[in-house]
């Protein structure tokens, strides 16, 4: 018969009893790097992956000014240049990635709506959205053609309550005026693209060639869709706000106004939209007990989790963040969540490149019709957000 558990614990304890002390501190050195290194394989496993870009993908349609959709057409991408730029200063020697510039902006303000299967929300959000773009960014379609080309117009040299300094910044370089609306299909089943389409179309020949929908032809996620289309904005700043229109959109010129604070000697910075200041709101606290639960336990386990820049954002799950154009090759080439998990990601990469960052408050309501299973979708967040973290930390991600 096999020994008794008693047995075996005896045998055990008599070994180490009898063995040297160094001996057993390098079977405990070995356990711990086969552990590390069990943990290392693990995470490598699971961590995501982005697919490849389809060529399809790389591609918008607009309306004509003759009310047709226009023929499929190659979307501009920043990154390109950045990349011949920083491949010439790595044949100089120089490894850094700072001072390498972006190519100019040719609008203003470039908003990204992620959309998927979003026909029944999707156009009350833009009527707001291009509303105020209209009204504040002094946009006319003969001045700004869908090739991008910008006729500036001369004002007075006051910045505006919209953030815009309309004929000039303190570095007395003329900004771009102008808007662009770009609409990332994430694979939608229903009628999105026919929805945002059709809406363009309904601005007549002003504005229509400003609102541009790429489709992906599969789902990639919220995350996947933003940096989708935060790879092919052409403003100085860029916005991605999301397609049930929850975050009020006219608070755009205070994300605006915020981040010029605090951006640095390249132009770089971050606004995160907060909605933590509506926490103890009527709105809130009329939420279950499972959702506020839930809510402050992701928070926990963000302010553990998270470098400490990150962890003292309130709210990083507004979907409605700014990023000036300077910050955009710090983050986007280099992120990986295509989750709901991806605003943290944005946000640690901005604290790795020491962008400054700002929360600002923004009004917000609860809109129905969200794709969000509470209980299921926290859960993935969570564990999202663990991966996310041990995978920056073991390199297995990498700002390379």
């Amino acid at each position: 018969m096999p020994p008794a558990l008693p047995e075996i614990v005896k045998i055990i304890t008599d070994g180490i009893q009898g063995t040297s002390p160094y001996i057993l501190a390098g079977y405990a050195l070995l356990s711990l790097y086969v552990l590390i290194q069990i943990f290392y394989i693990f995470v490598y496993i699971v961590a995501p992956t982005p697919r490849e870009v389809l060529r399809s993908e790389t591609t918008y349609k607009h309306i004509e000014d003759n009310g047709s959709v226009s023929y499929a057409k190659p979307l501009p991408y920043w990154k390109n240049a950045f990349d011949q730029r920083k491949k010439s200063m790595r044949e100089k020697g120089d490894v850094t990635d700072y001072n390498i510039g972006i190519e100019d902006a040719e609008v203003f303000m470039s908003l990204v709506v992620p959309a998927f299967n979003e026909e029944n929300r999707l156009g009350i959000m833009l009527r707001e959205a291009v509303e105020y773009l209209q009204k504040e960014y002094d946009l006319f379609a003969s001045e700004a053609p869908a090739n991008g080309s910008v006729r500036r117009r001369q004002k007075n040299a006051e910045e505006q309550s919209n953030g815009h300094a309309r004929s000039g910044n303190a570095s007395g370089k003329a900004e771009p005026t102008g808007w662009e609306v770009l609409i990332i299909s994430d694979g939608s089943k229903d009628k999105t693209v026919d929805t945002a389409l059709e809406f363009a179309r309904s601005l007549g020949t002003e504005s229509t060639g400003l609102i541009r929908v790429v489709s992906l032809v599969e789902n990639r996620g919220k995350g996947g869709a933003v940096t989708h289309g935060m790879r092919h904005v052409r403003g100085k700043y860029a916005v991605f706000a999301d397609a049930d229109g929850a975050s009020r959109f006219e608070d755009l010129g205070k994300l605006v106004r915020e981040v010029k604070k605090i951006e640095d000697q390249d132009g770089r910075g971050v606004a995160v939209g907060s909605r933590a200041h509506l926490v103890g709101s009527e709105e809130v606290v009329k939420r279950s007990f499972l959702r506020n639960l839930l809510m402050h336990s992701f928070h926990l386990l963000l302010w553990v989790l998270t470098p400490p820049a990150t962890a003292a954002i309130r709210d990083t799950q507004c979907g409605f963040k700014l990023f000036s154009r300077s910050a955009l090759p710090y983050i986007i080439p280099y992120m990986h969540s295509e989750s709901w998990i991806f605003d943290v990601e944005m946000l640690m990469l901005a604290e790795a490149a020491a962008i400054p960052v700002a929360e600002v408050p923004i009004g917000w309501h609860e809109v129905q019709g969200s794709k969000l299973n509470v209980l299921w979708d926290s859960l993935g967040m969570a564990w999202g957000l663990f991966i996310l973290r041990a995978a920056w930390a073991t390199g297995i991600y990498r700002r390379t």
